[in-house]
């Protein structure tokens, strides 16, 4: 078995993916992290890969993975949170190729290990959408077998997501992966056409799947600065989300 094919250890927690990349994966996982650490719990964040990090004095920084660590109130270093960082946005196979890096499983692994040691739930963030390639053999998707933490897929609002969400829906069930419902983000309520207002119900009944939070367009959220607007938290806060753990 490759060492991206061994399985994680046993956790407890959430996989945030979605449709597409820049569907606001990243606010999403930031918020429930937020909400939840607010009840009390001690919350992991975990984003495994990620790429179009900053090069700072430091290193590369994914300004993904300091948005969560800030909504987490996390105790674990950035290195640890995203141990693999590329600089250029593309998928990690090819940010791998150009590089002459790979992916470093093993790193992966234990940041994974060490996190769940020290928090009650785990959330991880994956990167783009499940059928990024993270090598020539291994998707997104293949993570999230191997983890098998129960997954919430984050959707546009707009027009096209009903094909976006029902595939992508459609591919995780077929590798057997639990999907715990749909975020629908970035919706408008002031200026949402018949398709956007329309697209949660025909989701939710052509997948059986609840729609268990829209999150609307705050402009108040800016990850660069790590800040979350009330708007979207409060629609979050409305979820039990340790119940589909």
């Amino acid at each position: 078995m490759s060492e991206s094919r061994q399985k994680f250890p046993v956790a407890k927690g959430l996989f945030i993916t979605g449709t597409d990349t820049e569907v606001g994966k990243t606010v999403v996982t930031g918020a429930i992290a937020k909400v939840m650490g607010d009840q009390g719990r001690k919350i992991g964040v975990f984003k495994p890969i990620a790429t179009g990090c900053e090069l700072r004095r430091e290193g590369l920084v994914s300004m993904d993975a300091e948005f969560l660590a800030h909504c987490s109130d996390t105790e674990s270093p950035l290195e640890e949170i995203n141990p693999v960082r590329y600089l250029e946005p593309m998928a990690p196979s090819v940010a791998a190729k150009r590089t002459k890096r790979e992916v470093d499983w093993e790193e992966i692994h234990q940041a994974y290990k060490n996190i769940i040691e020290k928090n009650d739930i785990l959330l991880v963030e994956g990167i783009g959408g499940v059928m990024v390639p993270i090598s020539e053999d291994y998707l997104v998707l293949d993570m999230m077998v191997d983890m098998g933490l129960p997954v919430i897929i984050v959707a546009r609002s707009k027009l096209g997501t009903i094909n976006h969400t029902l595939m992508t829906v459609e591919i995780c069930r077929s590798r057997g992966v639990k999907v715990a419902g749909v975020v629908i983000n970035g919706y408008q309520p002031d200026s949402a056409d018949l398709a956007e207002q329309t697209n949660p119900e025909i989701i939710a009944e052509m997948t059986g799947l609840n729609i268990l939070a829209i999150t609307p367009y705050d402009k108040k959220v800016n990850v660069e600065r790590g800040r979350l607007g009330a708007d979207v938290l409060a629609a979050v806060r409305r979820v039990k989300w340790a119940d589909l753990i």
